[in-house]
């Protein structure tokens, strides 16, 4: 039965790349991945990684309202239909912000304008936030182009791997967050800690920006950390859109793995982010949870209780109760642009239930008119599709984000951003 398991996936990875061509590289990284399958699920492991045994599922529809009605046009998508998806996954998958009121500030704490041997400008900036004489402070790193000539483009990155991956004075350099390439590119690149707005662990909501904003008890559908997350890029983004340096309606919110799911939510929640970049984001991300691949609800939801609201939790091992998936959250950044990608190695983050995911978001992208066309078969490794206000890429390699993502990232943001 196994030797079974194992021929039907090789034929499910490869199959896709018979139909567009395969390099050398491809077929190697294929034959890594499938090697990951099979020591992954070894005897014991109670995940599933092989796709002959993905339950059969049928999405939620995408492009009905709640009263039935079919939407054929963005006036309807974004005055009833996307409406109804948002409220749906605040109340069941990420939680509500509370409406408590808050004060904000901008402080400019300094500024290298010969950043970069003068090939950029330098901002460290702090972002107050404050409310009933409690305050934190969000941290934001901007380097900006100097020969620009006009504000630029800019990319905001929720960092959850730490300060060793984005040094302001670039003594240490990270492909994680490769400021240089980017300015050579004509963009800006801007960052802040995750931990800065709330931490990284169950520590009961009761510090970080919960502890300023949580007035009220607790319910199934108060907000987690990767609300929190997100809330915490569009305070950034506040900053941003008045820096004279910067394109305000040209900032594109970047995340890797559990900074991809709470990008993919930033964006969802604020229009204002022109373009979504959703790096090895995963279950709770890009991924279909229906597929039950890799990481589960259940495993999520139990081993990182504080990312999400308690409602997502009823959704372990009852994928299909859920009113929503994943392709309706990417739907969510219609019509701006979307970007998703995945590692080969990555299984736990199911790379084809987010392709997937994609495939089916793409008829919102389509209402605005945008010919937003790709092939319903995932693409083969390293090659990058763009259609139209979406892109996609699945590269060989482990859970990481390299220069050669953010190299394709800026392929696409050249197009959708420019």
């Amino acid at each position: 039965m196994r030797s079974l398991y194992r021929l039907f996936l090789t034929v499910a990875l490869l199959l896709p790349m018979f139909a567009t061509g395969i390099s050398a590289q491809d077929e190697e990284g294929w034959k890594a991945s499938e090697k990951t399958v099979q020591e992954l699920s070894k005897p014991g492991n109670t995940f599933n990684y092989y796709e002959a045994k993905v339950p059969s599922y049928i999405l939620p529809q995408l492009l009905v309202t709640s009263a039935g009605k079919k939407v054929g046009d963005m006036n309807i998508w974004n005055e009833s239909r996307r409406p109804e998806i948002l409220e749906l996954f605040r109340k069941n998958v990420f939680g509500r912000v509370p409406e408590t009121s808050f004060e904000k500030s901008f402080k400019v704490i300094s500024t290298d304008k010969k950043a970069l041997n003068g090939a950029a400008t330098l901002k460290l900036i702090d972002i107050n936030i404050s409310s009933d004489e409690k305050a934190l402070v969000i941290h934001l790193t901007l380097f900006t182009p100097n020969k620009a000539g006009k504000p630029a483009p800019v990319f905001l990155l929720i960092d959850n791997r730490g300060p060793a991956n984005t040094d302001p004075s670039r003594k240490v350099k990270s492909e994680f967050w490769p400021v240089e390439e980017a300015i050579a590119r004509g963009y800006g690149m801007a960052v802040f800690s995750n931990a800065d707005v709330d931490p990284d662990n169950f520590d009961g909501f009761k510090n970080g920006i919960h502890a300023l904003l949580d007035k009220k008890p607790r319910t199934g559908d108060s907000w987690g950390a990767l609300a929190a997350w997100g809330w915490g890029a569009s305070r950034c983004l506040d900053y941003l859109i008045t820096d004279k340096d910067v394109a305000g309606s040209k900032v594109a919110v970047v995340g890797h793995s559990r900074g991809g799911k709470a990008a993919l939510w930033a964006g969802a929640e604020d229009q204002r982010f022109a373009m979504v970049v959703s790096n090895e984001s995963g279950c709770g991300g890009a991924a279909l949870a229906r597929r039950q691949y890799g990481e589960t609800i259940e495993r999520i939801s139990t081993s990182f209780p504080h990312w999400f609201c308690s409602n997502y939790r009823s959704y372990g091992n009852n994928e299909d109760a859920m009113p929503v998936d994943m392709h309706m959250l990417l739907a969510l950044t219609a019509p701006r642009a979307l970007y998703v990608d995945c590692a080969a190695e990555d299984l736990w983050g199911d790379p084809r239930g987010s392709y997937l995911s994609l495939y089916s978001a793409v008829p919102a992208f389509n209402l605005s008119g945008t010919n937003c066309t790709i092939p319903e078969n995932m693409p083969p490794l390293n090659k990058q599709i763009i259609g139209g206000k979406v892109g996609f890429h699945i590269r060989d390699g482990g859970h990481n984000m390299l220069l050669s993502d953010w190299n394709r990232f800026m392929d696409f943001a050249d197009i959708a951003l420019k």
